[in-house]
């Protein structure tokens, strides 16, 4: 007989709760335990409860999710959190996961992705929904170095003929996207290019890399 994952929801919304349990009631080795209707709840319930997966509402009162996240982990408590958010947001998405969650999803995704997530976060794995690909997850997770012929600035900065095209596109206010068709790149290489960009920078927004940019005349 196989495992019953053991849920926790924590959500300020109780129609998204009842959402989520009407797409789980349904599957037999899932089973909800106890909902919170914020984070200081949730911490309490994932404590009393113990549960496999904790479904995580990414801004919530008293507590945020990523609070949440954050705070179990400095507790080095290891239950498995997928993140909930109505925002594609790679701001969101890259906290998330620097706080330690397994897995990102959209609150619009399929009942087949949602299903998906929960069991590939259940069993071990990662699961991020939305734009931002694997390969940027991958970058984040393991500092992968992108071999490209590479040009050394000061202070040890490195930087490619690549990067420095994105940055000129991010500093004329273009995104992802419109960087994509300016270079005809996809927009997966577009985002694993601006991320590595930030990184070797030490920027975590773009007022940051537009002072660094100018600081060390990068464009």
């Amino acid at each position: 007989m196989m495992h019953s994952i053991k849920v926790v929801l924590a959500d300020d919304h109780v129609f998204v709760r009842d959402g989520i349990k009407s797409l789980l009631e349904n599957e037999k080795n899932i089973a909800v335990v106890a909902e919170a209707t914020d984070g200081l709840e949730a911490m309490e319930i994932v404590a009393s409860t113990k549960p496999d997966l904790l479904i995580l509402d990414i801004r919530m009162p008293n507590m945020t999710g990523i609070e949440v996240v954050e705070k179990l982990r400095s507790q080095n408590n290891n239950v498995k959190i997928v993140m909930l958010s109505m925002h594609e947001s790679e701001e969101y998405v890259l906290k998330s996961i620097k706080a330690g969650a397994d897995g990102y999803l959209l609150k619009g995704s399929s009942k087949e992705e949602f299903l998906k997530a929960l069991h590939t976060v259940a069993n071990g794995g990662k699961y991020f929904s939305g734009d931002i690909s694997s390969i940027l997850i991958n970058q984040l997770t393991t500092a992968a170095v992108v071999d490209e012929p590479k040009r050394v600035l000061a202070e040890n900065i490195v930087i490619t003929k690549r990067e420095k095209e994105i940055l000129s596109l991010l500093l004329s206010g273009k995104g992802n996207k419109e960087i994509a068709e300016a270079l005809e790149i996809s927009k997966r290489t577009a985002e694993v290019h601006r991320f590595n960009l930030m990184k070797k920078l030490q920027v975590k927004n773009l007022i940051e890399l537009a002072n660094k940019a100018t600081e060390y005349a990068l464009i």
